[in-house]
C-alpha cells in the first residue's frame, strides 16, 4: 500500500468515524470543531483529519468558513420534520416492496436475531445508556434489512438523504427514554410479522405508524434542545 493510499484510506475511516458520531448526536448542533483537540482524541495527525471534515461538510453535515473552520450544522425544526415525513413515506413503501416480494431465508435470520437481541438488550440490568447504545445498532440493523429486501434504489436514495440530517437517522435513538425504545421494538415485531404473512397493506400502515411516533419523541427533543440554546444564561 502507497502513502498516498494509506493516508486516503486513513481518511475514509476517520470520515465514516466522526459520521457516525454526527449522526449518534455526540457533537451539538453548532459546536465549533476543535481540529487540534480532536486529533489528539482520534490519535490521528492534523492532515487526513481536515481530509475527513472537509468529506463531511461535503455531505452537509458540517459547516465550513475560512477562518473560522468547520462547525457542526444546526438543522431548523422544519426540516427535521420534513426529513420524517419523506423517511415515513420511503419506509412504508420499503416494508410494502418486502411484503410483496417475500423475504430471503438470510435476510430473515438477520431480523429475527436483530429482534432477538433487541429483547435481551431491553431486558437486561444494564443502565439506559448502555441499552440506548447497544440498541441503537439492533435498531438500524432491521431498518436497514427491510430497505435491502424492497430492492428499491429509489427508496435506498430517499432514505439516504433523509439520514443526512442527524435527528431523522435510524441510528439516532439517543434522546429516547428506555420506554420509548421499547414501543419502538415492539413496533419492529408487528412489522415483521406483517412483511412475513405477505400483508403488503399492514406492512406500510405499520411502519408509517412506527417512523410518525419516532418523528414525535424526536421533534420532542429537538424542540427541547433547540429551547435551551435560545435560552440566555443566568447573570
Amino acid at each position: 500500500m502507497t502513502e498516498r493510499t494509506s493516508a486516503a484510506t486513513l481518511s475514509t475511516d476517520l470520515a465514516e468515524r466522526i459520521r457516525q458520531n454526527l449522526l449518534d448526536g455526540l457533537f451539538a448542533s453548532g459546536t465549533r470543531i476543535n481540529e487540534v483537540t480532536l486529533s489528539r482524541q482520534l490519535e490521528v495527525s492534523r492532515t487526513p483529519l481536515r481530509a475527513a471534515l472537509q468529506t463531511l461538510a461535503g455531505e452537509g453535515l458540517l459547516n465550513y468558513t475560512p477562518n473560522r473552520g468547520f462547525t457542526v450544522r444546526a438543522f431548523p425544526l422544519s426540516e427535521i420534520v420534513d426529513a420524517y415525513e419523506m423517511r415515513a413515506l420511503a419506509e412504508g413503501l420499503a416494508a410494502r416492496l418486502a411484503a410483496e416480494r417475500g423475504l430471503s431465508d438470510e435476510a430473515r435470520v438477520k431480523i429475527e436475531d436483530a429482534l432477538t437481541h433487541g429483547d435481551q438488550i431491553l431486558a437486561n440490568g444494564k443502565g439506559p445508556n448502555a441499552q440506548r447504545t447497544e440498541y441503537a445498532a439492533v435498531n438500524e440493523v432491521f431498518h436497514t434489512i427491510i430497505r435491502e429486501a424492497a430492492s428499491s434504489r429509489l427508496v435506498a436514495d430517499v432514505l439516504r438523504l433523509c439520514h443526512q440530517i442527524p435527528q431523522a437517522s435510524a441510528h439516532n435513538i439517543i434522546a429516547f427514554q428506555i420506554d420509548d425504545i421499547r414501543e419502538r421494538h415492539r413496533f419492529h415485531h408487528r412489522i415483521y410479522d406483517a412483511i412475513l404473512a405477505r400483508e403488503p397493506r399492514e406492512a406500510e400502515n405499520l411502519m408509517r405508524q412506527h417512523v410518525a411516533s419516532v418523528k414525535t419523541s424526536m421533534i420532542r427533543a429537538a424542540s427541547r434542545q433547540i429551547g435551551a440554546a435560545q435560552t440566555p444564561p443566568p447573570r
